[in-house]
C-alpha cells in the first residue's frame, strides 16, 4: 500500500487571488476591522448567536474548548495571538469555506501566520478527537424505543452506517484513483453514527474510487478496527452485504414510502420491512446535512496538502460530537434533528486512512461461515415477520 505523504503546510497559491469559495461569508466579512483581535474580541463579547454563526459553536462550547487544548499543552498563547484568536482562525476557515487569503485580510496577519495556526489547531484537534468518539451504550436508543414504528422490531439496533463523498484536491498524477463514479475527485470517507446524531466511528482517505464494501472490510480488519457490540448491528443499505452486525434492505424489494405519506398499504413483509428501514437509516443523511451545514469546508475540495484535507474529514466530525454534546440544541442541530422522508430509496477508535493507490477490488474479504450469514438472514426474516404480523393485526383492527 501507498500512502500519502503527511505534509503539515496549507498551500498558498496563486489561485487565493479568488478570496473565497462558497457563499457562506459572514456580515463581518464586508467590515474593516483593525486587527483579528478586535474582531474575535466583538464576536466573543457580542451574544452567543454571533459565535455560532462565525464560530460554528456558542461562547460557552468555544471557552471550554479553548481550556482543553490549553490544559493538554496542545496550544499555548504566542506574544501576539492568545489561544482563542488561534481557534477562531481554524474554525472561521473551516465555518466559511474560507482561502488563506480572505482570512489574512480580516484577522491582518500574514498568509504564514495564519497557515501556521491553522495547522497547530488541527494537529490539536486531531490529538484529542478519539475524546469525542464513544461507543453505543447498551440501552436501546430512545429513537427505537419510542417509536412504535420501530420497536421492538429494531431494538437490538445501534445506529446506521453510510459513507460519504468529500470532495478532494490532488495532483494531476493521482488523480486516477480518486475520481469516482461520477467522474469527480472525492475521498471516500466511512462513517458508524447514531441515532441521536452522533458519529461513533469515522475512517477517511479512501480514493473516491475504492467501493464500499472496501472500504468498510477496511475498517472492519484494520488494527484499531471498527467494532460492533455483541448482539447489536447496524442499519447498511444496498451497497452493503447483509451480514453479522450490518442488516441491509432485501434486494429486488420496491421501497415505496406509502406507509409514511397516507398512501396506498406494504403489500408484503419485505417491502414493509424496506420502509421501515429506510427511515430510520436516513439519520445518515441529516447527520451528513448537520456536519456540511456546519462546516461548509467539506462542500468543496480546499488548497491543501491530501493529509490536511483528511485530516479536516475527521476533526470536522469530532467537532460536530463535542458541539453535540455540549450544545445539543443550536440552530443548526434543529434544522436536522428529525426524521424525514427520504427522496431516494463503535466502538471504535478513529483512524486516518492512508490513501490506497490501486484499484480497487469490490469484493469483501472479510471470512464469515455459512451459519453466519444464514443466522443474519434469518434474524432480518424474523424482523420482518415480526413487524409485518402486528402491521396487518393493527390493520384489521381498524
Amino acid at each position: 500500500m501507498k500512502g500519502a505523504e503527511v505534509d503539515f503546510s496549507m498551500e498558498n497559491s496563486d489561485d487565493e487571488k479568488d478570496g473565497v469559495f462558497g457563499n457562506c461569508m459572514p456580515k463581518e466579512l464586508s467590515i474593516s476591522l483593525a486587527n483579528g483581535t478586535k474582531f474575535v474580541d466583538e464576536v466573543l463579547r457580542g451574544p452567543s448567536d454571533r459565535c455560532l454563526e462565525n464560530f460554528r459553536m456558542d461562547k460557552q462550547a468555544f471557552y471550554k474548548l479553548c481550556d482543553i487544548l490549553h490544559s493538554k499543552g496542545l496550544l499555548r498563547h504566542t506574544n501576539r495571538i492568545k489561544i482563542e484568536e488561534q481557534l477562531a482562525i481554524f474554525l472561521f476557515i473551516i465555518g466559511h469555506n474560507l482561502r488563506t487569503r480572505a482570512v489574512q485580510e480580516l484577522f491582518r496577519y500574514s498568509g504564514e501566520t495564519i497557515s501556521r495556526h491553522f495547522n497547530n489547531v488541527l494537529n490539536a484537534i486531531m490529538a484529542i478527537s478519539l475524546d469525542f468518539f464513544q461507543p453505543p451504550g447498551s440501552d436501546i436508543p430512545p429513537e427505537i424505543l419510542e417509536d412504535p414504528r420501530f420497536y421492538p422490531y429494531f431494538k437490538d439496533c445501534v445506529g446506521a452506517v453510510d459513507r460519504i463523498h468529500i470532495p478532494v484536491m490532488v495532483g494531476i498524477d493521482e488523480q486516477g484513483p480518486f475520481r469516482n463514479k461520477n467522474g469527480q475527485l472525492s475521498q471516500n470517507v466511512l462513517v458508524a453514527c447514531s441515532f441521536d446524531l452522533r458519529f461513533h466511528y469515522v475512517l477517511a482517505g479512501w480514493e473516491g474510487s475504492a467501493s464500499d464494501l472496501r472500504v468498510l472490510n477496511s475498517a472492519l480488519t484494520r488494527r484499531n478496527k471498527f467494532q460492533v457490540p455483541e448482539g447489536k448491528y447496524y442499519l447498511v443499505d444496498s451497497k452493503y452485504a447483509n451480514m453479522p452486525g450490518f442488516i441491509a434492505p432485501y434486494n429486488g424489494v420496491l421501497c415505496h414510502l406509502n406507509e409514511f405519506v397516507g398512501g396506498y398499504p406494504s403489500r408484503d413483509s419485505r417491502e414493509l420491512f424496506n420502509q421501515r428501514h429506510l427511515l430510520l437509516r436516513n439519520v445518515t443523511d441529516r447527520i451528513f446535512g448537520a456536519l456540511k451545514a456546519r462546516f461548509p469546508i467539506l462542500l468543496s475540495a480546499p488548497p491543501y496538502p491530501l493529509q490536511t484535507q483528511v485530516k479536516l474529514v475527521v476533526a470536522a466530525c469530532a467537532l460536530h460530537n463535542y458541539i453535540r454534546g455540549e450544545k445539543p440544541d443550536d440552530w443548526i442541530f434543529k434544522m436536522y434533528e428529525h426524521d424525514t422522508v427520504p427522496e431516494t430509496e463503535s466502538l471504535p477508535p478513529l483512524e486516518v486512512e492512508q490513501p490506497i493507490m490501486q484499484v480497487e477490488n469490490p469484493a469483501l474479504d472479510i471470512a464469515f461461515d455459512t451459519e453466519q450469514l444464514e443466522f443474519s438472514s434469518q434474524l432480518r426474516d424474523s424482523i420482518a415477520g415480526d413487524m409485518w404480523g402486528d402491521y396487518i393485526s393493527d390493520l384489521s383492527a381498524m
